[in-house]
């Protein structure tokens, strides 16, 4: 019986709609998983001192996940150097921030190929692999090499990078023809299939067929958009739970009848904090009358830790929210409430409820799932703003949102303000566009998506086949 292996560097379903902090690929993985019966594996998170291959196998909320451990030096090479000091920078358009050592690129081959020579034994004639993300590109093509025919598919959670910035990379065109032993590339946006593709035409001589399959190094994959959704009829219940009125109330009561301006991120130089506090600086330098009748509260986890580049940025935005409550903050009003511990899903859904105006001005991301889940919180009678950037993948379809240029200060202010002045009816107006989108492009209709194109996409031209060159985005 064909089943969905879903791969991932970390294995980590929640226990439950409610309980565990707020995971984008979590949640979506574990409910794609739980209705398909597959296996989720991947690294456990767990170091020990010598590599064995062996796993651990268990049930975890309903889904069944294989576990393997790495050794310390995978996790500073593979994991915290070429996955999180190379390409996430890269991909996020920080070339800047991008570590370049032989290490990391040594690291990162050798786990692809512990992964690859681990899942191996458990893969079964007909299943369907399904990797996930930008620390496991070249898992394919090791799994090839040892023989694996299965269709595999490949998603990036995360931008690709336009080609300019990807050509700064050592070995560039390594990494990508290694993307080609992969069936099915899926990306989050169309910005980014076609900055994928153009790499491939320039680079590599690509021939892109009429039928989305791309063909280049002498193989092909299908490369398509796939934008990620949150489960909303499970948020929607996740809103009903004791834990989520609790902090509803809870917010609405710290509140005191002031305007709440709301930010959840993880703590990253990608979210655009620094530029959000900025901007939000500039709105009160600007509007005096609204002091004391607002306030902005930045969830910010930490994440990371060990990168110096996550340490500095902790150390900005600590020496910023000091500077703008210094400024302003009143014995009894302070503007800026910025904290750093996390806050399970159900928790975040009271208080996404309670906020006036949701900010998710990110510098680059591929889609943030945190846009979705605010608009699903709202209350339909009187919802919220969504301000989004419009370098956030669900700029693409969520355009009732106020779209905005985060590294514009003055862009993202008087869309601040615009929205805490914005009439009921066209609040209303935007809100149920929006939440039509959030419940029609869910998890599922994602999941549904990928695994129907990988298991139908005709990779194999025939003489029929129209291989003339398309320009990229035709």
């Amino acid at each position: 019986m064909s089943r969905l292996i879903v791969v991932s560097n970390r294995v980590n379903p929640p226990a439950d709609s409610g309980v565990g902090t707020a995971g984008g690929l979590a949640m979506a993985l574990a409910a794609a998983l739980r209705e398909d019966k597959g296996l989720w594996f991947g690294w456990s998170g767990q170091t020990v001192e010598q590599y064995t291959g062996q796993m651990s196998m268990q049930k975890v909320g309903g889904v069944t996940v294989a576990l393997l451990d790495l050794e310390e030096q995978d996790q500073q090479e593979y994991y915290n150097g070429y996955a999180n000091r190379t390409l996430w920078p890269l991909f996020h358009y920080r070339p800047d921030l991008v570590s370049y050592e032989r290490s990391f690129d040594e690291g990162y081959e050798r786990v692809n190929t512990r992964f690859a020579e681990t899942l191996l034994p458990l893969i079964g004639p007909d299943d369907l692999i399904w990797v996930q993300d930008y620390h496991l590109i070249p898992l394919a093509r090791e799994l090839r090499k040892r023989g694996v025919k299965n269709r595999i598919g490949f998603f990036l959670h995360i931008p690709w990078p336009a080609r300019r910035i990807l050509s700064t990379l050592p070995r560039h065109a390594e990494l990508v023809e290694a993307m080609f032993s992969y069936d099915l590339i899926g990306f989050q946006t169309e910005d980014d299939v076609e900055a994928f593709t153009d790499y491939a035409v320039h680079d590599a001589q690509a021939v892109l067929s009429k039928d989305g399959v791309v063909h280049a190094w002498g193989q092909a994959a299908h490369v398509k958009a796939f934008p990620i959704g949150i489960d909303a009829d499970d948020f929607a219940e996740t809103l009903k739970s004791e834990r989520a009125e609790l902090f509803h109330r809870t917010m609405l009561k710290s509140q005191g009848g002031r305007k709440m301006l709301l930010g959840v991120d993880r703590l990253d130089y990608s979210k655009g904090l620094e530029e959000r506090f900025t901007a939000y600086e500039t709105l009160l330098a600007n509007n005096p009358g609204m002091h004391g009748h607002l306030f902005l509260l930045q969830i910010a986890t930490r994440s990371r830790d060990e990168v110096d580049a996550y340490q500095d940025l902790r150390a900005r935005l600590d020496n910023l929210s000091g500077k703008i409550n210094g400024a302003y903050a009143t014995i009894d009003w302070v503007p800026l409430r910025y904290v750093n511990r996390p806050y399970r899903r159900d928790e975040l859904a009271g208080i996404y409820r309670a906020a006036d105006i949701g900010l998710v001005t990110p510098l680059r991301d591929g889609m943030n799932l945190v846009a979705k889940e605010y608009v699903a919180a709202q209350d339909p009678s009187n919802p919220g703003v969504l301000v989004l950037s419009q370098f956030a993948g669900a700029a693409e379809t969520m355009k009732d949102a106020l779209i905005v240029n985060p590294l514009s200060r003055e862009d993202v202010s008087e869309a601040i303000h615009r929205g805490l002045t914005m009439p009921l009816a066209e609040r209303k107006r935007r809100w149920e566009s929006l939440f039509h989108n959030v419940q029609t492009n869910d998890v599922g209709r994602w999941r549904d998506d990928f695994v129907a194109c990988l298991k139908a996409a005709d990779l194999h031209p025939t003489e029929d086949t129209d291989l003339t060159p398309l320009a990229v985005g035709e």
